[in-house]
């Protein structure tokens, strides 16, 4: 389990909030259509409600041409069981390269809290509009899960020899991974760019929660599959493979580690089909990915030092207006920002002692500016 230090207070270290990291899978069925000549190019979007306003958190990428859309990016969020965490998946259909909601076609919504999906783990729910109505039959899949492993996996992948489905040109590669669930289906986890017009495609190194790829077991099973990427959404399938993280983490030091592609209905039907082409893993590397408070456990400390600025830009600090206002209550501008955050710091400065430094000032005998 994770845990964050909550501000709120200034409570010592050791009496942090518990705090779960929770990691949502978003996946939709039968999506309005708002496009004439193709289909939706469905996103999500995740928002929160916040001081009683919705506030966007994440979105996904988009789908193009696609009314049942599989999410590959993930939402992760700080789960407060303590409190109650309200929710809204928005669904659009992109128009425009706009990041303003409102150019794009809205597809539906599920508000929700964090804490009925955490304690159903799957939720599958009809979309509705705006007005509240059903948004035609499109309904919206969550899957929570915690991620209690900060371990991340890095990857660079390439591939050789993959083959042509292009008719006029090569392929356009790129690779899915999934993991087997708990039922035995496969779950889309990741999915990398789009490498144009090649059959020796190089992907960009990426890097995922071990969590997410195997729910932190290196020996769990992974499906790796290449697809031809086409625009009308209706990619090709090139072929796919079984590996594991354990397996994978063999690539290093400048060794890497092959694995055949294998189309399963061209095996059957060629005695000698070997595969349809290689996929390789250049480098594989397990690490943590340590939180705030992992390095505040471990000894790290903050040091808190205060710089004050007395030039008279600030003003007459007799004036009411000025940051350095003299205020006969005993507080102005610059003491209460430096009270607040030196509230929060002192839990994390062993020795409590905060160095206070000024510019600016005249100061006699010669009353030279410092």
């Amino acid at each position: 389990m994770a845990y964050t230090y909550s501000s709120s207070s200034a409570a010592p270290v050791g009496s942090q909030y518990c705090v779960c990291r929770v990691e949502l899978s978003v996946s939709c069925q039968n999506l309005l259509d708002r496009d004439v000549a193709s289909k939706s190019d469905p996103f999500c979007v995740l928002l929160m409600e916040v001081n009683e306003k919705w506030t966007e958190i994440d979105r996904t990428e988009t789908n193009v041409n696609n009314l049942n859309p599989v999410f590959a990016k993930k939402f992760t969020i700080n789960y407060h069981f303590e409190e109650v965490q309200k929710l809204k998946f928005a669904i659009f259909d992109q128009d425009k390269s706009s990041t303003q909601l409102y150019e794009h076609d809205f597809l539906g919504e599920y508000v929700c809290t964090l804490g009925s999906i955490v304690s159903s783990k799957k939720v599958t729910r009809p979309l509705v509009l705006g007005n509240g109505k059903p948004a035609g039959k499109g309904v919206i899949t969550v899957i929570a899960e915690e991620l209690s492993d900060n371990r991340v996996i890095t990857l660079s992948m390439a591939g050789r020899k993959l083959d042509k489905k292009d008719l006029f040109g090569k392929s356009d590669p790129f690779l899915e991974f999934y993991k087997q669930g708990d039922d035995g289906k496969w779950m889309l986890v990741h999915r990398t760019e789009v490498i144009k017009y090649t059959l020796d495609p190089v992907w960009k190194p990426f890097t995922v929660p071990l969590q997410s790829l195997c729910n932190g077991d290196i020996e769990k099973p992974i499906k790796i599959v290449c697809f031809d990427y086409d625009n009308d959404g209706g990619h090709d399938f090139i072929g796919e493979f079984q590996t594991t993280a354990i397996k994978m983490c063999e690539a290093h030091d400048g060794l890497s580690v092959e694995f055949d592609c294998i189309n399963p209905k061209k095996q059957k039907k060629k005695r000698s089909y070997k595969n349809s082409g290689v996929i390789i893993i250049k480098s594989c590397k397990i690490t943590r990915d340590y939180s705030f408070l992992d390095y505040i456990l471990g000894g790290c400390q903050l040091m808190f030092t205060v710089g004050i600025d007395f030039t008279a830009s600030n003003g007459n600090p007799r004036d009411a207006s000025s940051l350095h206002y003299i205020n006969p209550m005993g507080t102005n501008e610059y003491l209460s920002a430096l009270w607040s955050v030196g509230q929060i710091i002192q839990d994390y400065d062993s020795d409590k002692l905060f160095p206070a430094l000024g510019f600016g000032a005249q100061l006699p005998p010669d009353w030279k500016v410092l």
